[in-house]
């Protein structure tokens, strides 16, 4: 078994016991209000980091080309209410079109 094979399994006992712990946390620190708020708000921050560095990044460098165009397309997109599909298509349409030019 080589590194890589116990990187998986040590990592995969890592995650099953901080899963298997979580059932044991009191539920008032579960329902406090502050925590529920927290909660909702670190995938929605996660999210937006991830794009950001999707979109801005390239090899460790900052470059601004057809994905950025992309994705103000689809916050425009998402300004006038429009349907997820609409504005998954029209990003992905705007971001093509671009980078055949």
């Amino acid at each position: 078994m080589n590194g890589l094979w116990l990187g998986v399994l040590g990592t995969s006992l890592i995650a099953f016991f901080l899963k298997f712990s979580g059932h044991s946390i009191p539920e008032k620190y579960v329902t406090n209000p502050r925590a529920l708020r927290i909660n909702t708000l670190i995938p929605i921050a996660l999210l937006s980091a991830l794009v950001g560095v999707q979109t801005l990044t390239e090899k460790g460098k900052w470059v601004i080309d057809q994905r950025l165009a992309g994705v103000a397309v689809a916050l425009i997109a998402l300004s006038v209410k429009a349907p997820y599909f609409v504005v998954v298509i029209s990003a992905a349409v705007t971001s093509a079109v671009l980078y055949r030019m």
